[in-house]
């Protein structure tokens, strides 16, 4: 037995290193959501200005994917899920507990291994199943309250952030059942799903109407957060589009994992975040799942 790596050990390192690249720009995300916030802005309308500001840049760069989109329409299931990912992620992570919201999010084994059965017809092994198993131990610590009988989500913060993950593991096999359609058409329905759910959303009263007469003079504050973070969105996405579609939904999922770390340590140190020993213990066994998944990745390709 040769101790070189594989052809599929190579191929499979380009994907991976995108997706922990992705993982690193939502990880960090929370800071410029919070941010923005604190001058003033609801996360719908944070999420709308930066999604809205990445549309266009799409849209000036790749003008034909516009065309690309309308043939194929399908893809617009892409933009609904990737824009309440986006939706319920933000909005969470901007007014919950950082660590909580993140290991909430990403329990995306629990709902991955059910959509890719569904959507790619990728039957779970056993060790997908153990590893389910795992998240679902970690959801019940994640959400363990003493004195409460029942680890039940507590606040609006727990339901969005469970909601965003559902979404974020459907947005994942999407992109790999429609691998075969134009990136540039799935780059813009992802964009564009985000500003029209947002808008939309924001538009119905769920932001508190709209931002008040200092939104814009305060611009000075908040506009250097919402540029940057446009622009690692756009590298983020890329980076996703470039890895979901090499990878199997479930081991997509759990290299997005990666994001807890990012996220937990960077909320901790900042204070934004004040975590339990249940957490820690939950957060724990819902990375042991994530390191169960390394030999699959090994062979993915």
């Amino acid at each position: 037995m040769s101790s070189y790596p594989s052809h599929s050990e190579h191929a499979s390192t380009g994907p991976v290193l995108a997706l922990v690249f992705n993982a690193l720009v939502w990880g960090l995300s929370w800071i410029a959501f919070k941010a923005l916030h604190a001058h003033g802005l609801h996360p719908l309308w944070s999420t709308a200005i930066v999604y809205g500001g990445a549309l266009v840049g799409w849209l000036v760069w790749q003008p034909g994917s516009v065309r690309a989109l309308v043939r194929h329409p399908w893809l617009l299931g892409l933009a609904a899920a990737a824009g309440l990912t986006n939706v319920g992620f933000n909005w969470a992570v901007t007014v919950g507990d950082v660590v909580r919201v993140t290991l909430l999010f990403y329990l995306m084994p629990v709902w991955s291994i059910g959509l890719a059965w569904w959507l790619l017809d990728e039957r779970p092994t056993r060790a997908a199943l153990l590893r389910l198993l795992l998240a679902l131990g970690g959801l019940v610590l994640v959400l363990h309250k003493p004195g409460s009988s029942w680890p039940l989500p507590r606040g609006a913060a727990d339901f969005l952030a469970l909601l965003g993950g559902f979404c974020f593991a459907l947005t994942n096999a999407l992109l790999r059942r429609w691998r075969d359609a134009p990136q540039p058409a799935r780059v813009l329905a992802m964009f564009g799903g985000g500003f029209a759910m947002s808008t939309t959303l924001a538009l119905a009263g769920l932001a508190g109407g709209a931002p008040g007469p200092g939104w814009l003079a305060n611009a000075a504050g908040w506009l250097p957060w919402a540029v940057g973070l446009t622009l690692a969105f756009l590298g983020g996405n890329l980076a996703l589009q470039y890895g979901a579609a090499r990878l199997p939904a479930q081991v997509t999922a759990l290299i997005m994992l990666a994001e807890v770390v990012f996220a937990s340590v960077s909320a901790v140190w900042l204070g934004a975040a004040t975590p339990t020993s249940w957490t820690w213990a939950g957060g724990a066994l819902i990375l042991l799942a994530a390191l169960l998944s390394i030999r699959p990745v090994r062979r993915a390709d």
